[in-house]
């Protein structure tokens, strides 16, 4: 009984195919969401826009009692951009090198971890169960964003690879945390893994897609974000659907 009371005070979806299907699609838009709007305004209002969305969001999903698929999906793609913007924001306006950020945001996410760890004794998030665990949870999704931005910017620009390239790589790292998940290892630590590295692999196919010829194949950064966002769009529709369909199955 107090197994299945936990499942229903959940916050979080499901682990499942899908769920890694909408993190890219929205680590994809954050990027190209974010770049569109710092292009196409003063940089300065684009990240008030976001962040005062970023805070809308983040209020619906901690008022929700239980995990609504459409609130949590806003809020992770509301994290994809301003997450995005953060990070952008230390390189672009104060000069930081992506190689320092990169730094700072794995240090961040170091500290975060290990606070959490130290109050709740669990890093799962078949644990987020109440308020304070939810609050480690965002602040953590919050940091792994930045964070995956920062190392997709550094691969892409600072060792030259570009954003295809980029992109492949972090391919390529994916695979570690489908391995280690056939071998058994520790089933919390490829969950983290895969979730930043899902970052800079989404965000580095955007680029490619959206930035101009020849760093990119020119599509426009407002296009692949109109695209994705309705890809989302359909994604958390059938989401919300299946959850609907399984109910009635149950109350059947």
């Amino acid at each position: 009984m107090n197994q299945n009371r936990n499942y229903l005070l959940r916050k979080v979806p499901e682990i499942t195919a899908l769920f890694w299907v909408a993190k890219l699609l929205t680590t994809a838009m954050g990027e190209a969401t974010s770049d569109f709007l710092a292009n196409a305004m003063s940089p300065y209002v684009a990240v008030a826009l976001g962040f005062v969305v970023f805070v809308i969001a983040l209020v619906l999903q901690f008022r929700a009692k239980r995990y609504i698929p459409w609130v949590y999906w806003f809020a992770v793609a509301m994290v994809a951009v301003f997450g995005t913007m953060a990070a952008d924001v230390l390189h672009k306006q104060f000069g930081m090198p992506y190689a320092v950020s990169t730094s700072f945001f794995a240090v961040s996410l170091a500290v975060v971890f290990t606070v959490w760890q130290k109050a709740e004794h669990s890093l799962s998030i078949h644990t987020i169960t109440n308020t304070r665990r939810e609050i480690f949870y965002w602040l953590t999704v919050m940091t792994t964003f930045a964070l995956g931005t920062a190392v997709g910017d550094w691969t892409a620009n600072s060792l030259g690879l570009g954003y295809f390239s980029s992109g492949i790589l972090f391919a390529a790292i994916m695979l570690i945390p489908i391995i280690s998940r056939r071998f058994r290892l520790n089933e919390v630590f490829t969950f983290w893994f895969a979730y930043i590295i899902t970052r800079p692999l989404g965000a580095s196919f955007a680029d490619w897609f959206g930035k101009p010829v020849p760093h990119g194949l020119g599509h426009g950064d407002g296009t692949v974000s109109i695209i994705l966002t309705a890809l989302i769009v359909v994604c958390v529709s059938y989401m919300t659907y299946n959850r609907q369909e399984k109910r009635m199955e149950n109350k059947i």
